[in-house]
């Protein structure tokens, strides 16, 4: 293996590597040695997993033995002894055969690490280091060292050669933002569906007020450094634009002034009505916040970029997560809005504040179903649509707010998905969620129906759409099938079965 090729290959994926992770995945020495001289700590071995088996093909192949032959899988985390953060992951595979009865003692024992014992032992050996590489860390991995599931994860396979056999296959893992030379904020936060806004008549003397759900996914995960100027990573050019107007808003409102560098990890398309804009806006503020050192709060944040000028749901969602209602806005001549408009035109005005918070069921699943059909209204477009339906019959708020209040909040609280799912059934014909529908393809009635007469308690859609989402127990692959199968006739379209995120943003500093 050509080293320098695998660092090239993995920069070009995720950015620059430090000296030190390029020692870690290039050294042909100990790798434990090389832990403590960074750390200054030393390290201990945690293990996970101490088996005897039989040899599979691979593992036969990588080890140079018979399929079927004992061998000790090892699985351990190579932690620093004093403060226990995880600096490392490592799978181990070594043929008993080729062991020492004192080898074996030492390696069965399961918290001495390799380097040590071969150290201990006398034993001349060179390591054969067979690849670098990196991907994403995944469900399984990503636990073990407190990051996301998509935040980057530098690897190396390489074998112990001992008179000129293998006596141990490993890989080794770690996460990319760890021995960066650079300081550096991961930020992960999910999605929110928009159950519909409550008050857009404005009799009262206020406006707006929202109904949402914080999701799990899809999800938003970027990662960001300082820089001389402002650089964007990872996304379309669409997305780009976007992350660039908020870092030079942000970035000249707390009066930085250098740039930033935002490498997004993971992210999903805009305009469909999940909330990608917020998410996006306010992840990106809250990390150059962090580099920069200065302490706003989620909805100083909120208002710095431009959001939530209108529902308090993405912020909050940010936030705190659950299941939202926002009080909206106070409204007329002497208030924070003279007019109904949208966030996007509604600048200066600060989100709403939350008045009913509550975690969602967990058990309870949520089931999207995005059409290919083009993206829901925004911008100039959504405000025209403010200005011809608004104010909406008053009849129709206080049916709303009826519903909200003594079947769907209920229906949460008691745990009752009949009463919750048939309060967002009935929603979708009231106020502006009725005009938001008017203005839909009549397939999107369909897909709905099609949704609920597979099992779902209840459907709607999320802000303008396309997004539509169905709340589910059981039967889930039953309603996902439905929405895909009549998307697949129709225009086609994707999926995902996802839950609610009953905790805010996940802010880590690197």
């Amino acid at each position: 293996m050509d080293i320098k090729e695998s660092f090239s290959a993995i920069e070009r994926a995720v950015g620059h590597l430090s000296p030190v992770q390029k020692f870690l995945l290039g050294t042909d020495g100990s790798v434990t040695h090389l832990l403590e001289a960074v750390t200054g700590h030393p390290v201990a071995v945690s293990t996970l997993v101490q088996n005897v088996v039989a040899a599979d093909a691979a593992a036969a192949e990588r080890l140079g033995i018979r399929a079927g032959e004992l061998i000790n899988h090892r699985v351990v985390e190579l932690k620093n002894a004093d403060t226990g953060d995880v600096l490392m992951y490592a799978v181990s595979d070594t043929p008993l055969s080729r062991l020492s009865p004192e080898f074996k003692d030492d390696l069965m024992r399961a918290d001495i690490p390799i380097g040590k014992i071969i150290s201990r032992h006398r034993i001349e050996a060179r390591r054969e280091i067979l690849s670098a590489r990196v991907a994403p860390a995944g469900d399984t991995t990503a636990p073990l060292f407190s990051i996301a599931r998509d935040e980057p994860l530098l690897s190396r396979d390489y074998r112990i050669i001992h008179k000129g056999e293998p006596l141990i296959y490993i890989t080794e893992q770690f996460p990319y933002n760890r021995f960066l030379d650079e300081r550096r904020v991961v930020v992960e936060t999910g999605s929110r569906i928009h159950l519909g806004l409550i008050d857009l008549h404005g009799g009262s003397g206020r406006v707006d007020g929202g109904i949402g759900i914080a999701l799990a996914d899809p999800r938003v995960l970027l990662e960001a450094r300082q820089s001389a100027e402002i650089q964007v990573n990872g996304c379309d050019s669409q997305t780009a634009r976007l992350v660039e107007g908020i870092a030079k808003s942000t970035l000249a409102g707390i009066r930085a002034g250098a740039g930033i560098s935002v490498t997004l990890r993971s992210s999903y398309q805009s305009h469909a009505g999940l909330g990608s804009g917020s998410q996006l806006a306010i992840a990106t503020a809250k990390a150059i916040c962090e580099l920069y050192g200065r302490s706003l709060k989620v909805p100083e944040l909120a208002k710095l970029t431009g959001r939530g000028g209108t529902s308090g749901i993405g912020t909050a969602a940010f936030e705190n997560g659950g299941f939202i209602i926002d009080g909206g806005h106070r409204f007329g001549p002497k208030g924070e809005k003279t007019q109904f408009a949208p966030s996007s035109a509604s600048k200066g005005v600060r989100p709403a504040a939350v008045t009913v918070r509550h975690d969602f069921p967990a058990d309870w699943k949520i089931v999207l179903a995005i059409p290919e059909i083009p993206e829901g209204a925004s911008g100039g477009r959504e405000a025209d649509i403010f200005k011809k339906h608004c104010p909406v019959p008053l009849d129709e708020v206080r049916a709303l707010c009826h519903e909200v209040l003594v079947r769907m909040l209920p229906g949460i609280v008691e745990r009752d998905l009949d009463l919750f799912g048939s309060s967002v059934n009935a929603i979708q014909g009231l106020g502006f969620k009725k005009v938001e529908h008017s203005l839909q393809p009549p397939e999107m009635q369909q897909l709905l129906n099609a949704m609920r007469s597979a099992g779902a308690a209840g459907a709607g859609m999320s802000s303008f759409g396309p997004t539509l989402f169905a709340f589910c127990d059981t039967g889930v692959a039953g309603v996902e099938s439905a929405a895909r199968s009549f998307m697949d006739g129709w225009c086609g379209g994707t999926t995902l079965v996802t839950s609610a995120k009953n905790s805010g943003a996940a802010v880590r500093v690197a």
